[in-house]
């Protein structure tokens, strides 16, 4: 709202309760998650049982296995830990290379790499995953047919998942990472260069702890937009199954309390990377 603008009491009590409804809305899925992963029952819903704390310690004595027992979401939860920190390292890295280069250097073609680069974002993940699935996979068959080269890096499993997730969570750490680059003052490194830096040292201690904030950002934002990515990573995983497509297989045997822990696990976890990531670039 423009704060110039007259507003009456009515539009002020409207707009208030409007926001509170959103943020109800919001919240309230996450809040149901939270509490039915300590109702003590053995499905996700009303009434309420009383507490518990088995679908998290539960060792399966009592015919409950909780999540720090179950071996399968572990397994998974590894897996999608695994999977997130390597597309973290080549995401935040390809993002830092591409911000120079669209920021930094004129070439042509550039505005048309430029739309290229920001095509995976407007591709549905399902389109992506198959293209992606179909290029790699057809090109591994190829080689195996006419050369006998077996290429399994190629073929679904960790590596086409990474891939995979990097083509599109690259072009959103480059925005970050551009955004703040486009602010930094140019003419600290030509400070840096005239006191005898060499430009490789002047990147490293002057323009680097610049875009620290951007690159801490976004890697956090790459971690977590790949630890909960599925529509993507269903169409490229092997038989190494990360967390989303393991719960996945889980909801259609049947709901269970577990379940909701792992949500509410999930929730805990990114609620702190992301204040991390706040007070860190405050």
């Amino acid at each position: 709202m423009i704060p110039s603008v007259p507003r009456t009491r009515l539009f002020d009590a409207l707009y208030l309760a409007y926001l509170v409804a959103f943020f109800i809305y919001l919240a309230l899925p996450l809040a149901v998650t939270a509490v039915f992963a300590f109702n003590d029952a053995p499905f996700p819903s009303l009434p309420w049982q009383g507490f518990t704390m088995d679908w998290y310690l539960a060792d399966g004595t009592a015919g409950r296995t909780g999540l720090f027992h179950d071996d399968t979401l572990l397994s998974a939860l590894w897996t999608s830990t695994r999977i997130a920190l390597w597309v973290t390292l080549v995401s935040v890295a390809l993002g830092c290379i591409n911000a120079v280069l669209f920021e930094r250097l004129e070439f042509p073609g550039k505005e048309l790499l430029y739309l290229l680069m920001l095509l995976p974002l407007v591709i549905p993940g399902v389109i992506l995953g198959v293209s992606i699935l179909v290029f790699y996979s057809g090109m591994a068959n190829d080689l195996s047919r006419q050369w006998g080269i077996e290429l399994d890096v190629f073929r679904p499993g960790l590596t086409l998942v990474i891939m995979g997730q990097v083509t599109f969570i690259t072009t959103l750490t480059t925005l970050v990472i551009a955004a703040r680059l486009r602010k930094f003052d140019r003419q600290l490194e030509e400070a840096a260069l005239n006191l005898g830096a060499t430009p490789l040292v002047a990147w490293f201690t002057v323009t680097l702890p610049w875009l620290a904030p951007s690159l801490f950002g976004a890697a956090a934002m790459a971690f977590l937009m790949s630890f909960e990515n599925f529509n993507t990573t269903v169409m490229l995983t092997g038989s190494d199954t990360p967390l989303t497509v393991a719960l996945f297989n889980r909801l259609r045997e049947g709901s269970t309390p577990v379940l909701n822990a792992v949500a509410l696990f999930l929730m805990v976890v990114s609620a702190l990377l992301a204040l991390l990531s706040v007070r860190r670039n405050r």
